[in-house]
């Protein structure tokens, strides 16, 4: 039976242009950096850093040590100062990318159909960013305040999209199997791959407009060696999730 249903975030609850976020966030988050590397330095070592967490982590370590570990080579003695710099800045600024931002229509009323058909919530988030980032942009989609199960960040989990194991460690974590959970999510390879380990799938449209360059930053960083056609079990506007939720519980 139904017991979780997991949503990702970008693009699925909330909108955006990954192009146009992209360009106003690097020259902001550069002018933190400035006195210890240049904006060349910097963009570069954070693709890589995050192109190597998503493809290389292996769960040795959270994913907010790995990342660290690869952003501060050659740097090692800044390690901490960069991840209070980091951290910091998300608290202070991040805020300002709001207004590039747009949310879902109906989130919260999806939400609360959930909740009194008594699934467990979670925001499976490729974990990339830290806690701090993901309930600011939670907050944005008027859902700060929500009771989730689980929230995935860069520092609970210790892999990343589109790998299984992430969505394995999702499971433990929330103490249910793959087979009783259904993934949300508008990415054919990091969002349907879970149905290999049997989780039910919805792929939201609500994003389609997005064109192809709007969303060419996710795709860079991701580990496409994954992608293959998957058919998934739902498909539509995110308001179609509680119908599809009925459906399964019916089965």
């Amino acid at each position: 039976m139904l017991r979780a249903v997991l949503f990702d975030l970008d693009n699925t609850l909330i909108h955006f242009d990954e192009r146009e976020f992209f360009e106003a966030y690097v020259p902001k988050i550069s002018r933190v950096f400035s006195d210890l590397m240049s904006p060349e330095t910097l963009l570069e070592k954070m693709l890589l850093s995050t192109q190597m967490l998503v493809m290389n982590n292996n769960g040795q370590m959270s994913n907010a040590e790995f990342f660290m570990a690869s952003f501060s080579q050659g740097y090692e003695k800044y390690r901490d100062e960069f991840w209070r710099r980091f951290i910091k800045f998300y608290e202070t600024e991040f805020d300002e990318f709001q207004s590039l931002v747009s949310v879902t229509p109906g989130v919260r009323e999806v939400f609360g159909k959930l909740k009194k058909m008594g699934m467990k919530l979670v925001i499976a988030s490729n974990p990339i960013w830290p806690e701090i980032v993901q309930m600011k942009r939670l907050t944005w989609a008027g859902l700060g305040d929500w009771n989730f199960e689980l929230v995935t960040h860069i520092e609970n989990m210790s892999y990343c999209k589109p790998h299984i194991e992430y969505y394995l460690e999702v499971c433990q974590k929330i103490n249910e199997k793959p087979h009783g959970c259904l993934m949300i999510g508008n990415d054919p390879v990091n969002d349907l791959i879970v149905a290999k380990i049997g989780m039910k799938t919805f792929l939201v449209t609500d994003s389609s407009g997005i064109g192809g360059s709007g969303l060419e930053l996710s795709k860079s960083i991701r580990d496409d060696s994954a992608a293959e056609s998957i058919t998934p079990d739902f498909k539509g506007p995110l308001s179609d999730v509680p119908g599809a939720v009925e459906a399964l519980l019916k089965e």
